[in-house]
């Protein structure tokens, strides 16, 4: 069939071929778990006066005061609030950086590196597209990233994801040159799986784009008592759906959402139960990096 043809196959990433969730091998997470969870709790910077944002309400003229400082709400409370809850919780975060924020509130980053949480590159700032830069511009931003990750917090970030998940044709490729070891962008599967790149592997952790509260409460308007009983709906199902096959559960979080105390409070309500599921043995709620880690290991030894 020519490639002009209306039925030719239609244009393809070449990233990963396909494959049926059933289809696969089986495995455990540690301690024999057959659901991991996760927090990817985003903490980010935006330029004021212009570039994107998320928005409470309609986009003003610059400066659109009202929505960035709706935004800003998360650096000065929201995050502290919401690491106060994992805290009480004794629960691990996957926490994906802005580095921006190093010269905006150092203090909330070295917060998260206290209480041993995994900090995760997420650009410089949530005001830009990655996927719009040039080739040399995107390399420089993924190393340099890394770079003042690992001189102002002293580790090196395994994981990233990229400010509004946008990507270019490379940035899988530029990642894993760049020595990070898994990607949060791709929504794609309920399971850790190796992708191609032009310089070898770079595993793709499922990140939830429905359990995540930019989409569910902002797009579609869902209130904070909805949101926390889809958190538990998808508890409840994965776990049965787990007996079956190793899964991954994570949950998307940002904290001029969540961290508004009425959305709190629900918040509280979900993670309770996950925290005592963890507690009896059902999950094993941990970061992103350790899910990476551990499925590296399990396909090295089959």
């Amino acid at each position: 069939m020519s490639a002009d043809s209306p039925l030719a196959p239609v244009r393809h990433h070449y990233r990963f071929d396909y494959q049926p969730i059933t289809q696969r091998a089986d495995y455990a997470w540690p301690g024999g778990a057959r659901l991991a969870a996760y927090i990817g709790f985003n903490i980010e910077h935006f330029a004021f006066g212009e570039g994107l944002g998320a928005r409470l309400g309609p986009a003003s003229p610059e400066p659109d005061v009202l929505n960035f400082s709706w935004r800003e709400y998360g650096n000065r409370v929201g995050a502290w609030r919401c690491i106060e809850l994992f805290d009480q919780l004794a629960l691990p975060s996957g926490t994906l950086i802005n580095t921006a924020l190093y010269d905006h509130c150092p203090e909330l980053i070295a917060a998260c590196v206290a209480r041993g949480d995994e900090l995760i590159g997420h650009g410089h700032t949530n005001s830009v597209r990655q996927g719009e830069m040039t080739a040399a511009a995107e390399a420089a931003m993924i190393h340099g990233c890394r770079e003042r990750i690992e001189s102002q917090s002293g580790v090196k970030p395994m994981g990233w994801l990229s400010p509004w998940i946008s990507e270019s044709p490379l940035t899988p490729d530029l990642l894993a040159e760049a020595g990070y070891q898994y990607t949060l962008n791709w929504c794609h599967d309920d399971q850790p799986l190796p992708m191609k790149t032009r310089s070898g592997s770079l595993w793709a952790v499922p990140y939830p784009q429905e359990l995540n509260d930019i989409p569910m409460i902002i797009a579609r308007q869902m209130s904070a008592p909805a949101f926390a009983d889809m958190i538990i709906d998808q508890f409840d199902e994965m776990l049965v759906q787990s007996r079956a096959q190793p899964l991954v559960m994570g949950i998307a979080l940002h904290p001029y959402i969540v961290g508004q105390p009425h959305r709190l409070t629900h918040l509280r309500r979900a993670l309770e139960v996950l925290a005592r599921a963890r507690d009896l043995g059902q999950i094993w709620f941990t970061t992103p990096g350790k899910i990476a880690e551990h499925a590296a290991t399990v396909a090295h030894n089959r």
